[in-house]
């Protein structure tokens, strides 16, 4: 990949703290639904596992490359987030019921491909209204 194809530092940034604050949404919205306390000790308690597995996943396949592509990155990173949150909460005693994997696969999912589809799509829009 040469210089020009590479995407800005701010890009990759932009894109993992976008992948930050879905894993944190996530987190946000189970403890709302199971009326646990909304604090940022909380969040933090039940995001932790999930932020570890999109950080390995990250690192695995080299996101910073393609930040906002949706494969390999998005793909390799969602995989990863869910695959070693299970296992890291399973270490810690927190649940690992087959409903609960099923769920935050699902929308860690949709979140974490979910914005950079709308990325593609924006600027596939963007792209074609600059040629006409």
């Amino acid at each position: 990949m040469s210089n020009a194809e590479r995407p800005a530092a701010s890009t990759a940034l932009k894109a993992l703290a976008a992948d930050v604050v879905c894993i944190v949404v996530f987190a946000a919205i189970g403890r709302r639904s199971h009326a646990e306390g909304l604090t940022i000790g909380g969040i933090a308690e039940t995001a932790w596992p999930f932020l570890t597995g999109t950080g390995v996943g990250w690192l695995l396949v080299q996101g910073w490359k393609r930040p906002t592509s949706l494969a390999p990155t998005g793909v390799v990173v969602w995989i990863c987030t869910v695959a070693l949150a299970m296992v890291l909460r399973k270490a810690t005693s927190a649940g690992t019921a087959a409903s609960f994997i099923v769920v935050a696969s699902v929308v860690t999912g949709v979140l974490l491909l979910g914005w950079r589809a709308a990325v593609r799509l924006f600027l596939r829009r963007s792209h074609r209204q600059v040629r006409i």
